[in-house]
């Protein structure tokens, strides 16, 4: 899938850099441009992408600290800027547009949604979000900040995928520790999933390719991505127990969202190299998360890719029932009273942004 990328925020930019790291490192040629836009000018000097500083007559290019409304406040008054700066990143071969933003901080969970409507106003591209949740050490105002700002990114995106911080962390890892390894597993995972119909090896049975990406994310709102992988035999049809467990294992602990299991749609791509990928396997693991999932519509197919171990992506699309997703709107809704801002959830009965913005 030939996507371009935009961070917004801090997080946003160190992702969006990341994922177009590990796509170099792959040999996918899946991204065709990244641009991140920030209101620190100090968070985007390390970014090896093209850079966009925003609200410098407001902030000085000292950013908004957590300010979300005045984030949004910033990329309303600059989107124009934005937009116009984005010759070279988004081009004609562009599949997919993906507004990457970290839901707790300023300028990502204000920015973030502003800039996706006005990039479905002016293009026919889809736009997905790829939004962060801050971890429950990450304190009080980025909880509030990701419960007021998560419901208007899914409103105004085709679809958001999200990422729970404490999913991949690690105990015993520092904080910068931590985020670096975050981004490192965001990166590789949607690398796989934005590889499909890419530069891969191999030829495959049933190959994924960019259309069932989509179609998995049309059914729209919030989803989630899960991986794992395990060692494979030589012969294909020594790996079908491989090939669903390693299924099992991805979406049973492997998930971006813990406890998603219940979905509108989703997509099983088997990765690895042709001759190890049983097509009996994909059928039976696909069969599987169709009724774990208790969806109709979950898409399989094998990406053909030179390894000696098989690995599991799974996509799944129309995740809002998630018991994980609920326990974080409670947290951000008692982390909203805390610090006296305005009921996180009251953003999900209109459909205006001025709740957010």
């Amino acid at each position: 899938m030939k996507a371009a990328l935009i961070g917004v925020g801090q997080a946003g930019g160190k992702v969006a850099s990341a994922i177009r790291a590990a796509d170099r490192a792959a040999g996918y040629d899946a991204i065709r441009g990244v641009l991140a836009v920030n209101t620190a000018e100090s968070d985007l000097a390390p970014l090896d992408v093209e850079t966009m500083l925003v609200g410098q007559e407001r902030v000085k290019g000292h950013g908004v600290g957590a300010d979300n409304e005045l984030g949004a406040s910033i990329m309303q008054a600059d989107v124009g800027e934005v937009m116009g700066g984005l010759d070279g990143v988004v081009d004609p071969a562009t599949e997919a547009i993906f507004v990457v933003a970290g839901l707790g901080g300023g300028t990502g969970s204000g920015g973030a949604p502003v800039l996706a409507r006005e990039l479905r106003r002016v293009y026919e591209t889809p736009v997905y979000g790829l939004g962060i949740l801050p971890g429950r050490d990450e304190g009080a105002i980025y909880q509030a900040n990701a419960g007021r700002s998560l419901k208007t990114l899914v409103r105004e995106t085709d679809a958001l995928l999200l990422v729970d911080n404490d999913a991949w962390h690690e105990s015993g890892e520092s904080v910068e520790e931590s985020f670096a390894a975050i981004n490192e597993t965001i990166a590789r995972r949607i690398g796989l999933v934005l590889a499909a119909g890419e530069n891969v090896e191999g030829v495959g049975e049933s190959v994924v390719d960019s259309s069932e990406v989509i179609n998995t994310l049309r059914t729209g709102g919030m989803a989630a991505i899960g991986y794992a992988s395990a060692e494979a035999a030589p012969d294909a049809s020594e790996n079908i127990n491989v090939v669903t467990s390693t299924t099992r294992k991805a979406l049973m602990t492997g998930m971006s969202v813990p406890q998603t299991e219940r979905a509108e749609a989703g997509l099983v791509i088997v990765a690895g190299e042709p001759d190890r990928v049983s097509r009996k396997g994909v059928e039976r693991a696909r069969k599987w998360v169709e009724e774990k999932t208790e969806s109709m519509q979950v898409r399989g197919g094998d990406l053909p890719l030179e390894s000696d171990r098989i690995g599991v992506v799974i996509v799944l699309s129309g995740i809002a029932s998630s018991t994980r997703l609920e326990s974080f709107m409670e947290r951000a809704k008692a982390a909203s009273e805390s610090v006296d801002r305005e009921d996180p959830t009251a953003a999900f009965d209109n459909d205006e942004l001025d709740g957010l913005f």
